[in-house]
């Protein structure tokens, strides 16, 4: 996927972590090795492998927003509507089998997060309501097993 859809809100949070990575975490991580160092003998010296470890971690997360950044495509979803499911709608949904509603929006895969029901556009659940309007039903293929849903409403 050369475009990656992402919502304003999801870009600018993306954008802000890449910024605070180069400019706080960055600098507390050189700060902490150099504190380590200070310590002595580096061979048996955990401060020193933690913090080093930390900085590869931080490293490849600004070069991962950093190759990732000028390859969003940002679609602001405050002027969509329509009745047909895609990128930015919250659908509620209700599970045939056991009744359970739930809400979710679909949202690009990179602000992605179950527990705040932002679900990513890439996953099955997405691919198999996208198109669909309120009153289709959708099969889902999950590791579980096959899941059917009814829409019962599209919102923007």
């Amino acid at each position: 996927m050369d475009n990656i859809p992402i919502t304003p809100e999801g870009f600018n949070k993306l954008k802000a972590e890449l910024e605070r990575l180069r400019t706080v975490d960055r600098r507390e991580i050189i700060e902490a090795i150099q504190e380590a160092r200070s310590h002595g003998d580096l061979s048996e010296n955990a401060e020193y492998d933690s913090a080093k470890e930390r900085q590869g971690l931080i490293e490849a997360r600004i070069a991962e927003l950093e190759s990732k950044i000028p390859r969003f495509d940002v679609i602001d979803i405050t002027n969509m509507s329509g009745d047909k499911i895609m990128f930015g709608a919250t659908v509620e949904l209700e599970n045939i089998d056991t009744s359970e509603k739930r809400v979710y929006t679909i949202v690009g895969p990179d602000e992605a997060d179950i527990s705040v029901g932002k679900v990513s556009i890439l996953s099955p659940l997405s691919r198999a309501i996208i198109g669909k309007k309120a009153g289709d039903e959708a099969i889902v293929q999950a590791p579980s097993g096959d899941i059917e849903y009814e829409i019962i409403k599209v919102t923007f």
